[in-house]
């Protein structure tokens, strides 16, 4: 009659041989490696389309604004500097282009190009935030902040605005430069959601930085890497519709 402990011994080892076979990054419970990075794309392009329900909502609320009061939307995007909207836009697909060849990397185990390339990623992303912050900067010593301060003399007499005057804007009636404050506050709403994004991505670049000099992403699981890239080539997808929106739609009469 065979040794019962013998048996329960010889399930326990082979049990024991089956975890051990499990690579250390695939969680307890999924069964393969496979099935752990569907789910993790999966999650992401879910999170994602949640992404798309938020920004879509702000977007058909500037195109229903703008249909409204299409004259003010027209003078208050002359108040945009489309210099600094094109470079940030460069900025923006360069940082595309550098997460793009850093999932390559993590993909190909180049651990000093991961590191590079996630390096000149975050470090692209600092630029448009301080490029926002230009802008930002130069919005608020206008006082074209909406508020309590809001100030429409670039509307009521673009004569006394360098960027109204080069614009060629004419006056605008009291009553339509009040609604100037309107697509201010979706400029706000707008490229204030998208830099906190980009805030969000910096960080975690920073966090990946650490762990890829550690050696973490180049060992065959890059899972992580590819969401992250996923969310950073969206934050890019969201600017360029911003730029078009904001900068670009509308400059003439």
């Amino acid at each position: 009659m065979p040794d019962s402990s013998a048996i329960d011994h010889g399930a326990v080892t082979t049990a024991g041989d089956a975890h051990a076979e499990h690579p250390s990054y695939q969680r307890h419970h999924f069964e393969t490696v496979e099935q752990q990075a569907d789910a993790s794309a999966f999650a992401m392009w879910l999170f994602l389309l949640t992404e798309v329900m938020f920004f879509g909502g702000l977007f058909t609320a500037y195109l229903i604004y703008r249909n409204w009061y299409y004259p003010a939307f027209v003078s208050a995007s002359h108040q945009l500097n489309v210099v600094w909207g094109t470079l940030n836009t460069v900025v923006l697909i360069l940082s595309s282009f550098t997460m793009a060849m850093g999932v390559w990397c993590a993909e190909t185990r180049r651990r000093r190009g991961l590191v590079l390339c996630l390096t000149l990623t975050m470090t692209l992303g600092l630029v448009f935030l301080g490029i926002k912050t230009v802008e930002y900067k130069e919005k608020i010593e206008k006082h074209h902040v909406p508020g309590q301060h809001y100030s429409l003399q670039s509307f009521l007499d673009p004569a006394h605005d360098e960027a109204a005057l080069a614009a060629g804007d004419k006056p605008l009636a009291l009553d339509m430069a009040r609604h100037t404050e309107i697509y201010f506050s979706l400029y706000f709403a707008m490229t204030g959601m998208h830099a906190l994004h980009m805030i969000i991505g910096i960080g975690i670049l920073a966090f990946m930085i650490f762990r890829a000099r550690a050696g973490a992403y180049t060992g065959g699981h890059v899972t992580f890497v590819e969401n992250f890239g996923f969310y950073w080539h969206f934050v890019d997808l969201v600017w360029i519709y911003l730029f078009a929106l904001l900068y670009l739609i509308s400059r003439h009469q």
